[in-house]
């Protein structure tokens, strides 16, 4: 924590908040968590970017706190230019190592390039890094389910073959909301059976706690879960 960004952060720590994010996120150290809650760090990010010399935090990585990992994402956040997001974002992908941290993370200035943003998809939805998967798919869940969805989208997500658990279960929530949004053709996914169990059923979990879905298809999609082969 060289940066001035990174002292700063130290003196937000909340140690009665650590314990509990730790419970939260039992895959990083308790001993990289400050607690600082995100409302404060998002709050601050917005401070940082126009009053202090943000490049310079963002260049000095790894971090060590995941508070650190936060602000950076939330910082990139703040740049309006897609070229400049782009490149950051790349840097940045790499660095999250845990599904709050990528799920915190999603630059508003995506959602005014959506062909750019959905060529990018498809290269980061490829990744071998989890989270950079999962990270894909949350982009497509938030930015791609309305005005600018398209089917084969769907065929994207289902097309993933990846057994980590992060993975799965973002694309199980993205199919449970893709019920909700555009259900004829995500309906007609589902009824294939195509997906993994794991995420099939999952998905239909997902969908049966969901308030926008009736309840005749939370009733049909009974039928289409995924039993274990006697």
């Amino acid at each position: 924590m060289e940066n001035e960004i990174g002292k700063e952060l130290l003196s937000f720590r909340n140690a009665k908040n650590a314990l509990f994010v730790a419970k939260l996120i039992p895959t990083i150290d308790p001993k990289t968590i400050l607690g600082t809650k995100i409302p404060l760090l998002r709050k601050y990010a917005k401070q940082c970017f126009k009053t202090k010399d943000y490049q310079s935090f963002l260049d000095l990585t790894p971090h060590s706190f995941f508070e650190e990992n936060l602000v950076h994402g939330f910082l990139i956040e703040q740049i309006k230019d897609l070229e400049q997001s782009l490149i950051e974002t790349e840097k940045y992908l790499p660095l999250i190592d845990n599904r709050a941290t990528c799920d915190s993370f999603l630059p508003k200035i995506f959602s005014k390039y959506p062909d750019i943003i959905y060529k990018k998809v498809k290269t980061w939805i490829r990744s071998s890094h989890t989270y950079t998967v999962r990270f894909a798919i949350g982009i497509l869940l938030s930015n791609f389910l309305d005005k600018e969805f398209n089917p084969e989208m769907l065929n994207l997500v289902a097309s993933i073959q990846n057994s980590e658990y992060y993975v799965q279960m973002m694309q199980a929530r993205y199919f449970a909301t893709a019920l909700a949004k555009q259900p004829t053709p995500t309906l007609n996914l589902i009824k294939s059976q195509t997906l993994s169990p794991f995420v099939q059923n999952k998905t239909i979990q997902k969908a049966r706690e969901s308030l926008r879905i009736s309840v005749q298809l939370k009733t049909e999609l009974l039928n289409y879960k995924i039993y274990p082969s006697k």
